[in-house]
């Protein structure tokens, strides 16, 4: 797909948004596996099933990437879809965009040795680089609009409502929100 292909999909895309506001409401669905030992499937849409393991060191057989390297990857991504997005409909030329990403995860957390410590990414660092002949006013018009509409940065930056359930034998056994005060939907 060419930029203007992307430029005009996306004018599209808004303009049958701002005709009917209920057609920005979508659903995004993931269905995963435990396949064995630690190494899962994800299925996503009509994809084929990826794998999803550890290394050796946590256990794995090294076959695929981890979940909290898969959180890198929807990072950086997703940023670099929104650059490549804004840079069409902003009319913004770059050569190339990279996002390099970066987080620090302490074990103690993972494995319940310091209850202070969180089992997560306790910071996560991105560079990007952008190669372009653009004024580096304009590129930064591109940086604001896609560092103020990225999903998944913004995802990752405030709270979000999570609900979920826990099933034994299809009986529901456990039901729990984040964060505590939440509805369950």
């Amino acid at each position: 797909m060419s930029k203007e292909s992307v430029k005009v999909a996306l004018g599209q895309a808004m303009a049958g948004i701002e005709k009917n506001p209920n057609s920005a409401k979508l659903v995004f669905r993931a269905e995963t596996r435990w396949e064995e030992d630690v190494r899962c499937s994800a299925k996503v849409r009509e994809f084929p099933p990826m794998t999803v393991d550890e290394p050796p060191e946590l256990g794995g057989g090294d076959q695929a990437p981890n979940p909290v390297e898969l959180l890198l990857v929807a990072l950086g991504t997703c940023q670099e879809i929104m650059y490549a997005a804004y840079a069409a409909v902003m009319d913004i030329q770059f050569d190339e965009v990279t996002v390099d990403c970066k987080g620090n995860l302490d074990l103690r957390g993972l494995f319940p040795l310091d209850e202070t410590i969180p089992p997560g990414y306790t910071s996560i660092k991105f560079e990007t680089n952008i190669k372009s002949t653009e004024s580096p006013e304009k590129i930064a018009a591109l940086i604001g609009m896609v560092e103020a509409h990225c999903p998944v940065l913004d995802t990752l930056t405030r709270p979000v409502t999570i609900s979920g359930n826990v099933l034994l034998n299809g009986e529901q056994l456990h039901r729990h929100s984040w964060p505590p005060e939440a509805a369950v939907v």
